[in-house]
């Protein structure tokens, strides 16, 4: 990746770019290589304990619970021979993102109760703790799952906006959230333009497979930008209508279909874009 983002910066003369990524796909390894090559990142915290700031508000807060949408904010300052920039790690509680993982954990911790009764097969759960051959439920454990329940962890080394000005957690969070359009545009690509994998065995093949798939998407996120439209709408839209040359002696006569008047203000929109 690094090598990738390096040589974009080249071309574009670019002094920093800000890498965004889930948790679970960069590594502390990786981060540290891209923190070593003078890159910025916003990255999804793993989160293995309750942080401190949450067991501070706790302590606060007896009782209580944490609003929805409430950030806590943890800096973590380099020490003098860490090698790396000051980072910032962000905990957001989400009522929604709570009420969905309790669900999930009563399920699962109501399947550990049948397999530790002999009620139900012993399948994975990871509630389910095994010694010398005794099955029981890791309370523990589902008492540090249900404490984290609602918790998302960001953790960014930025130190400013793109317009100069100081970081916020609403930047940071709102950039991380921006991953979604990379999963659409797989999406996308999969779906709505069919450029599923292709086996390729030779490089040129595979780039040339490469260029056209990203070719095709970048039209396509051209075409959404400019008319307002999703690609699929506009694909199924637009493929219904044709025009046809008949060629009657030395005639050529065009006949076209009618278009709709939102399909034509989108054209128009492309052809005045272009």
């Amino acid at each position: 990746m690094l090598p990738v983002i390096q040589a974009f910066m080249t071309a574009h003369q670019l002094p920093d770019v800000t890498v965004v990524a889930d948790a679970g796909m960069v590594s502390e390894a990786n981060q540290k290589q891209i923190e070593a090559a003078g890159l910025s990142f916003i990255l999804g915290a793993r989160i293995p304990h309750e942080p401190y700031a949450v067991k501070r508000w706790r302590r606060e807060h007896p009782g209580e619970q944490i609003p929805d949408g409430h950030i806590f904010t943890q800096p973590w300052p380099a020490g003098p021979n860490g090698g790396r920039r000051d980072q910032v790690i962000y905990y957001q509680y989400k009522a929604d993102r709570a009420r969905r993982t309790l669900r999930g954990i009563d399920e699962r911790i109501a399947k550990a109760e049948k397999a530790v009764a002999g009620q139900a097969p012993v399948k994975r759960n990871r509630f389910i703790q095994l010694s010398g051959g005794t099955r029981t439920v890791n309370r523990d454990l589902e008492a540090k799952a249900r404490a984290l329940a609602g918790l998302k962890g960001y953790i960014t080394n930025l130190r400013a906006c793109p317009d100069g000005t100081p970081v916020t957690a609403e930047f940071v969070i709102g950039a991380y959230h921006q991953l979604f359009q990379i999963e659409k545009s797989f999406r996308m690509a999969k779906s709505d333009l069919q450029a599923r994998p292709v086996y390729h065995r030779t490089r040129d093949s595979i780039e040339a497979h490469l260029t056209i798939v990203f070719a095709a998407l970048a039209v396509s996120r051209w075409i959404e930008h400019v008319t307002g439209w999703s690609i699929r709408k506009f694909v199924k839209t637009a493929r219904r209508y044709r025009t046809i040359q008949i060629q009657a002696g030395d005639h050529i006569i065009t006949a076209a279909d009618p278009l709709p008047e939102d399909l034509r203000l989108a054209i128009e929109a492309i052809n005045t874009a272009s």
